[in-house]
């Protein structure tokens, strides 16, 4: 299963960023070779219709998952739409290696 992570940086002491469509890099985690790989978001700087583009990106992942720690409104059915989950995470100082730990236990 791969889940895609919203993070401020490339590397894994980074933490989560909060904005989904506008976040500096999303880490593509698959839970069953545990390999993470960090891709900047291209759309972050869009004018408009950045959530759209990103939920189409990351569609092409084969993503089950996303993790973040907001969503627009038009995010919800899109995600739904393409069969893919949102997990809100509330705790801003979380580190994608927190996450990525808790995800492999």
């Amino acid at each position: 299963m791969i889940v895609a992570i919203t993070s401020t940086g490339n590397s894994s002491d980074s933490i989560i960023d909060p904005r989904f469509g506008r976040c500096s890099y999303f880490v593509f985690y698959n839970t069953e070779t545990k390999e993470s790989v960090f891709q900047p978001n291209p759309f972050k700087d869009n004018d408009e219709g950045v959530g759209v583009a990103v939920v189409d990106w990351i569609s092409a992942f084969s993503c089950s998952k996303i993790i973040s720690g907001q969503f627009g409104m038009k995010i919800k059915p899109l995600l739904d739409e393409n069969r893919i989950q949102l997990i809100l995470v509330n705790d801003p100082e979380l580190t994608i290696r927190q996450i990525l730990n808790l995800l492999s236990q």
